[in-house]
């Protein structure tokens, strides 16, 4: 596994029903989709199952998105999600991986305007659209995190 900030970098997207994967490539420029954790209704073998694709993609940063309402505020589902965080932190810290959040305001309806217009609509869609939007959450971070980079002196 990669240690510290270097390596991979995984994005989540915690849904109620399922979560969404993705992760970049070793130059942090590009975010592809994983796949979907299908939430077991045990939130333990939940995590266990993001730590061991944290693992498979070698991450050494996981970025969980946050669902802030529209106008910015945390609500139920953002307190929620930092709960996971929390959790989260506690198995993936110790094994050299930072964890953090990132605002995921209207990732999921990016990620449905892309299906459709790759012709992905109804149930075809379902199967994937968890991932697609952890898949612009991380190509949202990444292109952040290379304008940091590009502004440092």
């Amino acid at each position: 596994m990669s240690a510290a900030a270097g390596g991979r970098v995984v994005a989540l997207d915690l849904g109620a029903r399922r979560i969404g994967i993705a992760y970049s490539d070793s130059g942090r420029r590009l975010a592809s989709p994983w796949g979907t954790v299908v939430r077991c209704g045990d939130p333990a073998r939940d995590r266990a199952a993001v730590v061991n694709a944290v693992r498979e993609v070698e991450a050494g940063t996981v970025v969980v998105g946050l669902p802030l309402s529209l106008s910015g505020r945390s609500g139920p589902a953002a307190t929620a999600a930092l709960g996971e965080v929390a959790l989260l932190r506690q198995e993936l810290e110790p094994l050299g991986v930072q964890v953090e959040t990132a605002d995921e305001r209207l990732t999921t309806v990016e990620a449905q305007r892309s299906l459709t217009a790759a012709g992905r609509t109804g149930r075809s869609s379902r199967s994937v659209i968890d991932s697609a939007a952890a898949m612009v959450l991380l190509q949202a971070w990444l292109d952040r995190q290379d304008r940091k980079d590009a502004t440092s002196p």
